[in-house]
């Protein structure tokens, strides 16, 4: 069920409105085996309901804290409508206490002697594998407050056959704010490294390498380039650092973490400018504007927010992306977009590449450079090898990694 009928009139057509690698033939076969339905009456999708999904958006406030009012209208219909036992859960991403303002919203606005219980379902999906890692999680967490609730959600995911962490609710609630934050962490941790490895002429991929070797450090987000993005990690970082403000609690780490990762998008436009001198009328094809490969998203962008630093220098930007085009002219005003990465090149003065699509991988860097105006690449995601790039004939600029003797 969503109240926007645009979207689920599109659903109804079989169009999925998010690019989503496996989710339109998932959908598709559900639908067809009559699984799943798509409604936005409320009152329809509770219909013999065991169960009840809170799953809307907690987007942040401007003080960083998690905006709760999509929850709380949710929740208040769900009390109108409650008529037998049912299991509320909590699956967006909410801080810690939610759970006890649903349950409180539930007993305002519900009948009498309805009997219900809440739990805390916190979602680990990650953009571009989200079907992978609903079907294989390496765990499932659920808070729940009665053996009832809990015998309830092992049955439901029984068929998955992971481990599953049972807690209180607000443990769980912390689990899923304490998990994106500390993998942010990571990645600002590499990038804050990288430009130690800058200064000193070291190459953070290998002290990475040799960092996520140690199996209590691990080798995942520790990678450096231009800083996090997306819907999670920038909104669940704040809004735990205000969460543990509001506790008395001061979360410096986090503060540094954020300091870091606003700081990381700064390094592309500064080393346009040492390698172009002047950067006024130049132009720079930017290579990706999705967040993160396999996804369409552009919240929080760091290719977004780059661009609008160029354009304020006085850029001109080419832009391409495999599959986020449509969605970033929305975002993006006085840009050119084009149908490939070589037509972005053309001309320009500089390749910046800001997403590790698989598309750039395989690029014929040889021909790129026979596009360039200037034979300038800027690598934001360490995509390619120095040495292999610099033998080409470019000045290629990677992030916290030595360059070859000669650029």
């Amino acid at each position: 069920m969503d109240s926007d009928r645009a979207k689920v009139q599109l659903l109804k057509k079989g169009d999925i409105p998010i690019y989503e690698p496996g989710l339109p033939e998932v959908v598709a076969a559900n639908r067809k085996a009559r699984r799943l339905h798509f409604t936005t009456r409320l009152e329809e999708a509770m219909k013999n309901a065991e169960y009840v999904f809170i799953a809307v958006n907690t987007p942040p406030l401007p003080n960083g804290e998690a905006d709760l009012s999509y929850v709380e209208t949710v929740a208040r219909q769900v009390g109108h409508i409650l008529r037998r036992y049912t299991v509320i859960v909590d699956k967006s991403t909410v801080p810690v206490n939610t759970g006890d303002k649903v349950r409180q919203t539930l007993l305002l606005h519900g009948k009498k002697n309805v009997p219900f219980d809440v739990v805390s379902n916190p979602e680990f999906l990650r953009e571009g594998s989200a079907v992978q890692d609903f079907m294989k999680p390496d765990r499932i967490v659920v808070g729940v407050e009665s053996e009832k609730a809990e015998t309830m959600m092992r049955a439901l995911y029984a068929p998955l056959k992971a481990p599953l962490i049972v807690t209180d609710i607000k443990s769980a609630e912390l689990i899923k704010h304490a998990s994106n934050s500390f993998l942010a962490t990571k990645i600002s941790f590499a990038n804050a490294l990288a430009e130690l490895c800058d200064r000193v002429g070291a190459d953070v991929a290998m002290v990475t390498k040799g960092m996520g070797s140690d199996p209590r450090i691990g080798a995942s987000f520790l990678r450096a380039g231009l800083g996090y993005g997306g819907s999670c990690f920038p909104k669940d970082v704040s809004a735990f650092i205000h969460m543990a403000e509001s506790a008395g609690v001061d979360f410096k780490i986090l503060r540094a973490v954020r300091e870091v990762n606003d700081h990381a998008r700064l390094w592309a436009v500064d080393r346009l400018k040492k390698a172009l001198w002047n950067l006024r009328e130049k132009t720079i094809a930017v290579w990706g504007l999705a967040f993160k490969p396999d996804t369409d998203d552009l919240r929080n962008s760091p290719a977004i927010e780059i661009i609008h630093r160029l354009q304020s220098e006085g850029c001109f930007v080419n832009a391409y992306d495999p599959v986020a085009m449509t969605k970033a002219r929305t975002h993006l005003k006085n840009v050119r977009f084009c149908r490939t990465p070589y037509e972005a090149a053309r001309g320009a003065d500089a390749v910046l590449l800001c997403t590790e699509w698989k598309e750039f991988r395989e690029a014929d860097l040889a021909r790129v450079k026979s596009l360039l105006r200037t034979p300038v690449f800027l690598d934001g995601r360490n995509l390619f090898d120095p040495a292999a790039v610099s033998a080409l004939g470019f000045q290629y600029h990677s992030v916290g990694r030595s360059a070859p003797s000669g650029n």
